[in-house]
Order: C-alpha cells, then sequence, then structure tokens
C-alpha cells in the first residue's frame, strides 16, 4: 500500500523567499491525503500543472515533499535509502528513457545487475521479459534508434519489469505514440496487470485512457489539490465537483456506457456477400450487404451505388464504405452503441474473437437495453432504500 498523509510540495518563488522558506511560492501539491491499495491500478490525471507527475515522482523520492507524510508498506520513505528505495520500484516514463548507446536486452538488463545479478544471467531472464512484453527477442541486439516510438515503449516498460519490483510508476508512457500504437499497448498493460498483479500507478491527461486502465482514478485540478478519488465507474457518473464534471467532458454518459454489459442485446442474422460473388449480386434500394472474405472477416458495406460501380469497373475498395468499429462478442454497451452509430448501414457488426462476423447489432435496442437496465438499477436502490427504514 501507498499512501499519502497531508502532503505538500511548494516550490519558492524565483528569486525570492529562500528554498526552505513555505511561506511562499508556487504549490504543485496541495495537502493530498490518498491511500492505493497494493496490486491496484491508479491513474492520476488531470489537466497540465496539476500536480499529478509531482505526486509520482514523490512516491520514488525523486522528489522531496515540503510537508507530510509518504508510507510505502507502512514505512515512511524518506527514513529509506533513496537508491535503495528505486531499485524497488519500476519506473516508465513519456520517452522511455532508454539508454542509447546499450543494446535493448542490456536496457532491460540495467536494473538486476545493478542489483548484482551475473550480467549473463541478467540478459537471459531479460529475453524472457522482453517476451512477456510483446516485443520479439530478435529485437535483443538492436539499439533504441532502431525501433519504432511504440517498441521503445515496450522496452521501457520490460526494463521496468525486470527486477519484479512489486510497484510500478507510469509517468504518462504511451501520450508520445500514435493512437493505434497506443491502445495496443493499454491492451498490454491490461493483460500484464491482470497476469503480474504489480501495484501501478499510471499518470496521464487523457480521461479516456484514465477510464480504460484504472481501478481508480484520482482526478486532480489547478492548484495540485485532489478533486475525485473513486472508481472510473463513480467519477463518470457522480462527479465530485464542478471541476471534475468539466474535465471528464459532457460526453461522460457515453464513456460510462463502458462499465455495463451488453450480453442481453440481441444479435441478429446479417446480410453478407463473399467478396468473390459481388459481381452478380442484385440489391433493392436502400438495402445494405457486408462484404466478407472466405474466413468471413468483414471488409466493408455496399449498396445499389457499391455494386454498380464494380460493374462499371471499379475496385471492390472503391466501391464499399468502411465499415465502422466492430462490436466482440462479450463487450460491453459503450463498444455496441459505437458499431452501431459508426456503421454507414446503422447496422452494427458483431464479430468472434477471431475476427469472423456472426451478426448484426440494432441500435434501438441497444438503447432499449440501457433503459431496462437504469430501470432494474432504480428498482434496486429503493427496494434497498426502503427496506433499511
Amino acid at each position: 500500500m501507498i499512501t499519502f498523509e497531508n502532503v505538500t510540495k511548494r516550490y519558492p518563488e524565483a528569486g525570492g523567499r529562500s528554498a526552505g522558506s513555505t511561506l511562499s511560492g508556487t504549490t504543485a501539491v496541495d495537502s493530498l491525503n490518498l491511500n492505493i491499495e497494493a496490486e491496484s491500478f491508479t491513474v492520476f490525471v488531470g489537466p497540465s500543472g496539476c500536480g499529478k507527475t509531482t505526486s509520482i515522482r514523490m512516491i520514488n523520492r525523486m522528489i522531496t515533499p515540503t510537508s507530510g507524510v509518504i508510507t510505502v508498506n507502512g514505512k515512511n520513505i524518506a527514513e529509506s535509502d533513496a537508491v535503495k528505495l528505486r531499485r524497488g520500484i519500476g519506473y516508465v516514463i513519456q520517452s522511455a528513457g532508454l539508454l542509447p548507446h546499450r543494446t535493448v536486452v542490456d536496457n532491460v538488463a540495467t536494473v538486476p545487475v545493478l542489483r548484482g545479478t551475473p550480467r549473463r544471467a541478467a540478459r537471459t531472464a531479460a529475453l524472457g521479459v522482453l517476451e512477456r512484453v510483446g516485443l520479439d527477442p530478435a529485437f535483443a541486439d538492436r539499439y533504441p534508434a532502431q525501433l519504432s516510438g511504440g517498441q521503445q515503449q515496450r522496452v521501457g516498460v520490460a526494463r521496468a519489469l525486470a527486477a519484479d519490483p512489486p510497484i510500478l510508476l507510469m509517468d504518462e508512457p504511451f501520450s508520445a505514440v500514435d493512437p493505434v500504437v497506443r491502445e495496443d499497448l493499454q491492451t498490454e498493460m491490461l493483460r500484464l496487470q491482470a497476469e503480474l498483479k504489480k501495484t501501478i500507478v499510471f499518470v496521464t491527461h487523457d480521461i479516456d485512457e484514465a477510464v480504460r486502465l484504472g481501478d481508480r482514478i484520482a482526478v486532480f485540478g489547478t492548484g495540485g489539490r485532489l478533486q475525485q478519488y473513486d472508481r472510473p465507474e463513480v467519477v463518470l457518473s457522480s462527479p465530485a465537483t464542478d471541476f471534475v464534471a468539466s474535465f471528464v467532458g459532457r460526453d461522460r454518459g457515453y464513456r460510462g456506457l463502458s462499465f455495463r454489459s451488453a450480453d442481453a442485446v440481441p444479435v441478429h442474422d446479417i446480410d453478407t456477400s463473399p467478396v468473390e460473388k459481388l459481381d452478380g449480386l442484385r440489391l433493392e434500394q436502400g438495402q445494405w450487404v457486408l462484404v466478407v472474405t472466405a474466413d468471413r472477416a468483414p471488409l466493408g458495406w455496399i449498396d445499389v451505388t457499391g455494386v454498380e460501380g464494380i460493374r462499371a469497373g471499379r475496385s471492390v475498395q472503391e466501391s464499399t464504405a468502411a465499415g465502422g468499429s466492430l462490436f466482440t462478442v462479450g463487450g460491453d454497451l459503450r463498444q455496441a452503441l459505437d458499431a452501431a452509430i459508426s456503421s454507414p448501414s446503422g447496422i452494427g457488426v458483431a464479430v468472434d474473437e477471431s475476427g469472423a462476423v456472426v451478426g448484426s447489432l440494432d441500435g434501438s435496442e441497444i438503447l432499449e437495453h440501457l433503459a431496462a437496465q437504469r430501470r432494474a438499477e432504480d428498482e434496486a436502490r429503493n427496494e434497498h432504500h426502503f427496506g433499511s427504514l
């Protein structure tokens, strides 16, 4: 467990009072009280300059609090040796922070070697950690400059995990990569946490990333004050302050659908056509058909206009409309609704884990299912309320 007790960090004014003064200056973190449970994934989120990075860097003593106490597993970190403390805490930053003159495998082996593990054993173990974070060991002898941004971040995570630390601090680690790579890295982190059960403290300014990753979210506001600390679904549905409501955005209700099951939403039959049979396809005005491969992987939607385009000599790619988002069976209500409203046909496409089409989703039925869930929740609250009188 990591605990902040009345922790404040204040920087003196430039050219003003002495560094030891606490009476003036800029307050980066203001009276922070927070309990982070062991083996949890906690996300610090908020706008730039709100104190979230300062807070995470105080955990490994890279920044010293002006006042207050931080404990790890009940021990005041101010009484710990800073070097030993840091070697027991994994740390991942935005640019990966890799040593450019060392190969990937030697970057990953850095902390184990510093802790006394023989270099050969550390490198062997590092190869296993690289595989664990989804990076091909064939990259082991490359240098950081020879890797993409996403690959560098995976190496950064591997290096932080190499010494098997119980705590992992991650300071906006995915903000410098493109959205597709970022989503892949988020998925990888969720998989790793399910497997390794670390105590993770993750900093981001992206509320969507916070909602996707966090068991609990700490929302920081201007002036370094903690505004709300709760489960992501509670932050979305019941913002504690006007600041939180503004920060999570007007579409927080839509984001909240990610915490609702879509298991009861009906999956219907869907009109499909194998790509090789498009030439003889006949459609009525307003009819849409999903073009699929031989393995039933979706390629896109086609209507009368698209069919006529193919007959006029255009390619399938030129004639089909993008398929929209796909809903993987077992997903949440947000994914289901997104599949329906992003589809050019207005029909959501449901696929199995292999990516093969299994049916369709109707947007109106998804909303009806949401309404039914809310009615059931209201009835449960009323029963609890009157049962307690």
